[in-house]
């Protein structure tokens, strides 16, 4: 096989079965914090940093710089019990995106 010829994939026509194999980063976004620089040289270990969210608010779910849905986190039971996860309550179109 020269470096011109890809293998052949199963798909639907769209791409879909190439791009379902690619690993994506999703951050998720709880608020943003706006300190002066002299309010944040105080900041010490134990220090809070209030955020512009109240805390039932929706996260937001982006991939890169793109909105992608929102959600409410949750912690996780059974064997991932401690972790955060999010119960997505919105959802962006992801077709038109890609």
């Amino acid at each position: 096989m020269d470096d011109t010829t890809l293998p052949a994939t199963e798909t639907d026509g769209t791409g879909h079965a190439i791009l379902g194999q690619v690993p994506l980063e999703i951050i998720v976004s709880v608020g943003f914090a706006r300190p002066m620089v002299k309010e944040l040289m105080r900041l010490r270990r134990d220090s809070v940093l209030p955020l512009d969210r109240r805390i039932d608010d929706p996260v937001e779910l982006y991939v890169g710089d793109k909105l992608i849905a929102r959600g409410e986190l949750q912690e996780l039971e059974g064997e991932q019990a401690g972790y955060l996860g999010v119960k997505l309550t919105e959802l962006a179109n992801l077709d038109e995106m890609l």
